[in-house]
């Protein structure tokens, strides 16, 4: 910051120099309180620091845009690379040229060399989400939404959202902490580790207002503490949404946004909507992380102050946490989460209410943009604009101007050939720069083919049903599986040889006697002098 101020002063500086010639050196960098040595080198033509390449440089600046470039393509896709990615991508071209490889925190002082990119930690999220994430599957859900509404007239404080979400009984949830700075080790905090799991139903209403919970617990019985400790206008009302939400109802129709889950979903519930006058709307598969007002703005919050609650019992030396406890953690909790503001919050944060897509929209990842080449070429090779070549077209469209500038020569300048000249050189290198980090990535791609195509090639041979199993005993097993594969191999053999050199003796077919055949088998003309005689 204080370096780019200097530069700042100092550009002012030459500039008070340029326009007033009787005021002074010294004078100007009084004013400007710069240093006066670096003003005059800077008048007599030394650019700044920050203007010239270290020598140190592994890369040139030519090879450094060609990794930028790289690296905002795999951003634009959602592929974000690490630092070990991009310090690959960086040997390869050191290695093209027989250079010595980059150092350990290069990828780093890549980064701060260009204000393109920066450093952050990545979210894992589901394919099937980010695929969910396209703006035309939002933008129909928000015309759905709207024409709904427009359709059955429904109001503001008759739209709600419901969903369920699971709470670990015993278990903590992340946080900053304030430790000793001695320590040397990250801080751990030990878990009551009750690892029970409850299941929690909710509503909320876009005014900010929410249905009691329903939450579902695993038990035989229902216990009298629960129903002592808990808050009837909070816990245990999720069944009767009918009664809590009737009397609120401002229009004819309500409207019920809820995710696609199967489970959502059955003929009794379906008659029961339409018997109330409630109208469902189901969200696209894989949205209610951005398109669910609860998941938004509401459940973050409750977990999180949900662990806070069982931080609390932890320190007062409480080693489980029972259903009891679990109520009144919960209570808490809910009480502090699940306020108007952030179920407001929650609707506003999905475009819901107020009605606005645009704000869901412009936070989703941008797609990639594939551009067609141009259709129509016009214009002469003369009328080409001197640059770096970015296509093979524009190659060959400025080897075409070189050419007819040399035959030409009379007429042309050398100045401006050269220039021509340059800009070629440079795009050659970018697209041979290219060529070798794209023959990288082939090569990891063929690789990786390869280990997919033997997997799939290889026999899902069965070695046991069910149990456990050591790798010794699995090898054991082949082995043994490959003694009786071997032992039928030869088995099989042995008998087909034996069939092959012992040859079946031929026998007559009446009489099942051997040399002769049924042509000339005697006992048939026995029989015939018989019938005869008779």
């Amino acid at each position: 910051m204080e370096t780019s101020s200097i530069e700042c002063r100092i550009i002012l500086a030459l500039r008070a120099l340029e326009n007033d010639q009787n005021l002074t050196s010294r004078a100007v960098a009084k004013i400007y309180k710069v240093p006066h040595t670096t003003l005059l080198r800077r008048r007599d033509g030394k650019k700044s620091r920050c203007d010239i390449s270290a020598n140190s440089r592994k890369l040139t600046n030519l090879e450094e845009s060609v990794i930028l470039r790289r690296i905002l393509d795999l951003d634009s896709r959602g592929f974000q690379p690490r630092q070990s990615d991009i310090q690959e991508m960086a040997d390869c071209l050191c290695t093209d040229r027989n250079a010595s490889r980059v150092g350990p925190r290069w990828v780093e002082n890549f980064v701060k060399r260009h204000p393109e990119l920066t450093m952050a930690f990545r979210r894992q999220i589901d394919y099937q989400r980010a695929k969910c994430e396209d703006p035309k599957v939002v933008q129909a859900w928000f015309a759905l939404v709207q024409n709904v509404i427009a359709k059955y007239g429904i109001q503001e404080a008759d739209i709600y959202n419901f969903d369920e979400t699971g709470f670990l009984m015993g278990m903590l949830s992340s946080a900053k902490v304030v430790t000793s700075s001695e320590r040397r080790s990250k801080p751990r905090t030990k878990q009551l580790g009750n690892r029970e799991w409850v299941t929690v139903i909710q509503g909320v209403c876009a005014t900010g207002w929410a249905v009691p919970s329903y939450v579902v617990v695993k038990g035989k019985y229902h216990l009298l503490p629960w129903y002592q400790n808990a808050n009837s206008q909070r816990i245990g009302g999720f069944i009767q949404a009918k009664t809590h939400t009737k009397a609120r109802t401002k229009g004819v129709y309500r409207l019920l946004v809820l995710d696609g889950h199967e489970s959502h979903h059955s003929s009794n519930f379906e008659d029961y909507c339409q018997e109330n006058n409630i109208i469902t709307l189901c969200m696209p598969p894989h949205s209610s992380h951005f398109l669910q007002p609860l998941d938004v703005g509401c459940f973050g919050p409750l977990k999180t102050s949900y662990g806070r609650q069982i931080e609390k019992m932890m320190r007062m030396q409480i080693t489980h946490i029972t259903k009891d406890d679990f109520f009144a953690a919960f209570l808490e909790a809910f009480n502090a989460s699940i306020t108007e503001k952030n179920i407001q919050a929650g609707f506003k944060a999905t475009g819901l209410i107020p009605y606005n897509p645009e704000s869901v929209i412009t936070r989703l990842d941008p797609k990639p943009i594939t551009l067609s080449p141009p259709t129509s070429r016009s214009g002469t090779p003369n009328s080409w604009v001197t640059k770096t070549p970015q296509t093979a077209y524009e190659v060959n469209q400025q080897s075409t101007t070189i050419k007819n500038k040399i035959a030409k020569h009379q007429d042309s300048s050398l100045t401006h050939m050269y220039t021509i000249i340059d800009a070629q050189a440079r795009g050659m290198s970018k697209m041979a720069h290219e060529l070798v980090l794209l023959r990288a990535e082939l090569k990891d791609v063929r690789a990786a083919n390869e280990v997919l195509s033997k997997r799939q090639r290889a026999k899902k041979a069965r070695l046991r049903q069910g149990g456990s199993l050591s790798f010794q005993e699995a090898e054991d097993l082949v082995a043994e599986n490959e003694v009786d594969k071997q032992i039928k191999e030869e088995t099989h053999r042995s008998s087909h040889r034996t069939e092959v050199a012992e040859p079946r003796t031929r026998r007559c077919g009446i009489c099942s006697n051997t040399g002769h055949n049924a042509r000339t088998c005697q006992v048939v003309v026995v029989a015939s002098e018989e019938d005869d005689s008779e």
